[in-house]
């Protein structure tokens, strides 16, 4: 693992849970249907009802479309500025000397896009949860209810990283490229364009492969699969090493997971095409592939 610093287990958290330096957030969102008429492939829900019936001890909620995305654009969970997603951040009590703890329920996508925007902005103390909430509850660890009392605000002062993501320029520069392969995090179904896609035209990048977020956790357990195993499966695809990655899903987000595994597995050439099919299928003069 390149980076143990970046994913914790149930049992370190709770060893560490008393620490004054410890920031523990839930960052879970639930997509709902978007109502009849309305331009949106889903509706945003933030995750705070179920944050207030039972959350990990001293944990904070963050609402990642209400607060940390950009506002001046239709497309959802977009990344902000640096400066707006470090104040963001630093009202949630982030600053230099905290060790983030980030989890959600049902996937740990959300909490992998918190990383991946905290690593955007250069702050690497921030730590995964392996299996997430529903791991911490499976095995009987303690809960709280309510709304969240939150942390004193702290100063998170931004060092961008270039790179970490990209528009869809990049992304059509490397289509047919040798050195670049794109991939996909979605299900297969959505990725060989057989079924209606809730994001505008069926079918996907051109040239893109499948590695689903979700073969990556265990379905039992929510947490990751074996390094081993999750290599081997992006081997299969033909990611390798040697070449430059772009990820995409449907909103950035469950591409965010395919990027923190390829992260714990060495790989450095590593990007996020945050717009992915929110964008890329509404717009006809962008080529889609299926089959």
């Amino acid at each position: 693992m390149r980076d143990p610093n970046a994913l914790i287990t149930t049992e370190q958290l709770a060893a560490a849970i008393s620490d004054p330096a410890l920031r523990i957030f839930d960052c879970t969102t639930y997509l709902e249907p978007a109502p009849p008429g309305v331009n949106n492939p889903y509706i945003a829900v933030p995750g705070r009802k179920t944050f207030e019936a039972a959350h990990i001890p001293g944990a904070d909620f963050l609402d990642l479309q209400g607060e940390f995305s950009a506002t001046d654009t239709k497309l959802r969970f977009m990344m902000p500025s640096a400066d707006v997603l470090a104040a963001a951040f630093g009202r949630h009590g982030v600053g230099a000397e905290s060790r983030v703890v980030l989890y959600s329920i049902g996937s740990m996508m959300w909490a992998t896009r918190f990383w991946w925007m905290l690593r955007a902005l250069g702050f690497d103390n921030a730590a995964v949860l392996d299996g997430g909430f529903d791991k911490w509850t499976a095995e009987g660890r303690p809960t709280e209810s309510g709304p969240p009392k939150g942390h004193p605000p702290a100063t998170l002062t931004p060092r961008p990283r270039v790179g970490i993501f990209v528009d869809r320029t990049k992304v059509q520069d490397a289509i047919g490229k040798p050195n670049s392969v794109t991939i996909n995090a979605l299900s297969p179904t959505f990725h060989k364009g057989v079924e209606p896609s809730r994001y505008g035209r069926p079918g996907r990048i051109p040239g893109s492969v499948n590695v689903p977020a979700a073969t990556l956790a265990d379905p039992a357990t929510k947490a990751f699969v074996p390094l081993a195993d999750a290599e081997a499966k992006f081997n299969a695809q033909g990611v390798t090493r040697d070449k430059s990655v772009i990820a995409y899903c449907g909103g950035g987000i469950a591409a965010s997971l395919d990027l923190f595994v390829l992260h714990q597995l060495g790989y450095d050439k590593l990007t996020l095409y945050d717009a992915s099919m929110s964008e890329w299928a509404q717009d006809p003069s962008l080529p889609v592939e299926t089959g």
